[in-house]
């Protein structure tokens, strides 16, 4: 079952609760038509490059993607000089997207809820893992790129 808990998991199910929410308990409530639906898409387009680009940085450097892994390498190059966690970061910018393009206003809570929930089941605990192996390179590294943006 440990291979259910990882973030793509947790990411469809939220989608999922918004997409219902939407289809089901619309309330009569919207976020505006067009413009909700033009700024979803940004927000779903830039949470998708942020990932390939974070995919593609992790690739460079032979290391794991896998949440419950222990790194090979400590990525700091690439999107990872802006961000720690650029791969989630997108997982939340796909979600909030998706949020405006279903119109789901009621699951709007959706988004700080994943959040807490990403940060404590998987980006804590791998700092708390690159931390013990990479000692002073993840301190240097801590204080010089947000965990976020």
């Amino acid at each position: 079952m440990k291979w259910l808990d990882i973030p793509p998991v947790w990411l469809l199910a939220a989608i999922a609760l918004a997409w219902a929410q939407s289809v089901y308990l619309p309330l009569g409530l919207s976020f505006g038509g067009a413009i909700a639906d033009f700024l979803g898409g940004i927000l779903v387009g830039g949470g998708l490059v942020l990932m390939a680009l974070a995919f593609v940085e992790m690739r460079k450097h032979r290391t794991t993607i896998v949440p419950h892994r222990d790194a090979s390498t400590m990525v700091q190059s690439g999107i990872f000089s802006r961000s720690r966690n650029p791969i989630y970061l997108g997982d939340l910018l796909v979600l909030a997207g998706l949020i405006l393009r279903f119109d789901a206003v009621l699951a709007l809570p959706l988004i700080p809820l994943f959040l807490w929930l990403i940060e404590k089941r998987f980006v804590i605990p791998e700092e708390n893992r690159l931390r013990v192996k990479f000692r002073a390179d993840f301190a240097r590294y801590c204080q010089k790129t947000r965990r976020w943006i």
